[in-house]
C-alpha cells in the first residue's frame, strides 16, 4: 500500500517514513503543496498524510483544491493546532481524520488502517470488493461471485489491489511499475504485461465478468463485470 506524507519537518518525515516502512508501507514524501501535486498528478495512493502548515500554503487549502478535483483519497491531517474548533474545521473541509502533534506513531498506524478499512471498497475482514469480485490483500486471496477462489502472487495482489482502489480509472503503465515494483527503473514493460496477463487469467477462472483492458499507449483499467 502506497502514502503520500506532506510534512515539511525534516527530523518527523524521516521518523515517519522510516517507521511506515519498516511496517510495510511504501511512502512518498512532499515537503510543500508544489511537490505533493506532481505526486498526485502521478501517483496513486491509499492514504494522504497532511500537514495543515506548509511553507508554501496552508494545508485546507491544497485540500480544498484536491476535493474540488473529486480526489476521493482519505486524509489524514496532521497538525500541532488542538484546539477543537480547529479540528472540526479541518474536517469539514474534508479532512478523514485529524491527529495533533506530537503522537505515538502506534496511533498514527492505527488510524492508517482505520482510513483503509473504511474506504468504500473495503469489506469485512479488509476485503476490497469490485461488483462480482473480492480481494484479500493480506492472504492474496482472489474470490469470485460462486465462491471459486485462487491464490495470486504478492505483485498480482498488488496490481489488483491498486485497480480495486480506482475502479473505472485508467493507471498508467509507470504508475503500476512504480507502485508494485521496488526497483521499477529495472523492470521492462514486457513484465508488466505478463503479470496484467496471468492476473486476466485468474479473474476469469473464479468466474469474474470484469475485465482488465489495455488503453493504447497509456495503461490500464479494470472495467467492472455485472452485479
Amino acid at each position: 500500500m502506497r502514502l503520500l506524507l506532506v510534512e515539511d519537518d525534516p527530523a518527523l518525515s524521516e521518523l515517519i517514513v522510516q517507521g511506515l516502512s519498516e511496517e510495510g508501507y511504501r511512502v512518498d514524501h512532499a515537503a510543500d503543496g508544489e511537490e505533493a501535486e506532481l505526486f498526485l498528478a502521478d501517483r496513486t495512493y491509499a492514504v494522504v498524510l497532511l500537514d495543515r502548515l506548509l511553507p508554501d500554503r496552508r494545508g485546507e487549502d491544497l485540500l480544498a483544491q484536491w476535493r474540488a478535483r473529486g480526489l476521493g483519497t482519505p486524509v489524514l491531517f496532521l497538525t500541532a493546532l488542538d484546539a477543537v474548533e480547529e479540528r472540526v474545521k479541518g474536517l469539514r473541509l474534508g479532512a478523514d481524520d485529524y491527529l495533533t502533534k506530537p503522537f505515538a506513531f502506534e496511533e498514527l498506524l492505527a488510524r492508517i488502517e482505520a482510513l483503509a478499512r473504511r474506504s468504500s471498497l473495503v469489506g469485512p475482514g479488509g476485503r476490497l470488493r469490485s461488483s462480482d469480485l473480492a480481494l484479500d490483500p493480506q492472504q492474496a486471496r482472489l474470490e469470485g461471485p460462486g465462491g471459486a477462489w485462487v491464490t495470486l502472487t504478492p505483485r498480482e495482489a498488488a496490481l489488483l489491489e491498486l485497480f480495486l482502489r480506482h475502479p473505472g480509472q485508467v493507471l498508467q503503465r509507470q504508475t503500476l511499475l512504480e507502485q508494485v515494483w521496488s526497483e521499477p527503473w529495472e523492470v521492462s514493460e514486457n513484465a508488466l504485461e505478463a503479470h496484467v496477463k496471468n492476473l486476466r487469467q485468474k479473474i476469469r477462472q473464479v468466474g469474474s465478468s470484469a475485465r482488465l483492458r489495455a488503453v493504447r499507449g497509456v495503461g490500464y483499467t479494470l472495467e467492472e463485470g455485472a452485479a
